[in-house]
């Protein structure tokens, strides 16, 4: 039961950060703290299909494949989340205690670096971005045995990454709340919410449109200011296929719901080509060993 949660830390990273061209909803920093619950090393690792939109503000929706990866080596947690990757650097310690969590954050942004997986023409017409990279850190607290039981786990966290290459160079700064239980030694859910504030770069490169993109694409022209972009939460969960939740293969599945805020849900990217509210959804498979 206690190393339960492991499982819906990975379905939460693979559903809120699929491999796909958009920039969406980070993973939790601390997802793998997780599997030091267990006493030893563990990995986790899974492939899901992510139902999305094509570029952050769409309303257009496909089907991407997304891998996953979360585990503890030596009481050092990591995650891997499709374009994104975590670790944390303060070893964890297992059973129900608090746990303070830092370390770095990558991220691989595809936000509109490709034309042709974007459905909407006026989108297109803007032109497409270079791949961005995104570096960064994250610091946090979390605590195990907080409500139902032992085996439970919420955990504050807040993260910084800035584009050190490609389509931007701003920085985002993300808050974040999960809650994690058991439900049984076959099922478990998670619960999280988080929000991103955006620096004035970043809408600059993914939501305005200038005059000669305004004539190409007939959208407006429009400036972008810095600030909250959008706030987003969502539900998790996995059930046991064979054994239980501590070996063997398990289904994952949930949704993330995020709404775009301020100047980039008034974006003409967002308000007239797309949508200020973004669904993603996902189902797949894990493997613990």
């Amino acid at each position: 039961m206690r190393f339960a949660f492991r499982l819906t830390a990975i379905a939460l990273a693979a559903a809120a950060v699929p491999a796909a061209a958009q920039e969406t909803p980070a993973p939790p920093p601390d997802a793998g703290a997780a599997a030091a619950a267990l006493d030893g090393d563990s990995v986790t690792i899974g492939a899901g299909g992510v139902y999305l939109n094509d570029y952050e503000g769409s309303d257009h929706y496909v089907w991407r494949v997304a891998p996953g990866a979360i585990g503890s080596i030596g009481g050092f947690a990591f995650s891997l989340a499709g374009n994104r990757a975590a670790i944390d650097l303060i070893p964890n310690k297992p059973g129900p205690v608090w746990d303070i969590q830092a370390g770095p954050i990558g991220v691989v942004n595809f936000n509109r670096s490709s034309l042709k997986s974007i459905g909407d023409p006026r989108v297109r017409a803007l032109g497409k971005r270079s791949t961005a990279i995104e570096l960064g850190g994250f610091v946090g607290i979390g605590k195990t045995g907080v409500v139902t039981s032992d085996y439970d786990r919420l955990s504050l966290s807040v993260s910084y990454r800035k584009g050190v290459s490609g389509a931007h160079r701003a920085g985002i700064w993300t808050p974040m709340v999960n809650y994690f239980t058991p439900l049984s030694r076959k099922a478990a859910v998670g619960l999280f919410a988080s929000a991103d504030y955006a620096e004035r770069g970043y809408g600059r490169a993914y939501f305005d449109v200038d005059s000669a993109q305004s004539l190409a694409s007939g959208l407006p022209v429009f400036t972008t200011r810095g600030g909250w972009k959008d706030w987003s939460a969502g539900v998790l969960g996995t059930v046991a296929l064979t054994g239980d939740l501590l070996h063997g293969f398990k289904l994952v599945g949930g949704g993330t719901y995020t709404r775009m805020l301020n100047d980039f849900g008034r974006s003409p990217l967002v308000s007239i080509a797309g949508s200020r509210d973004q669904w993603i959804g996902i189902v797949g498979l894990a493997y613990t060993f």
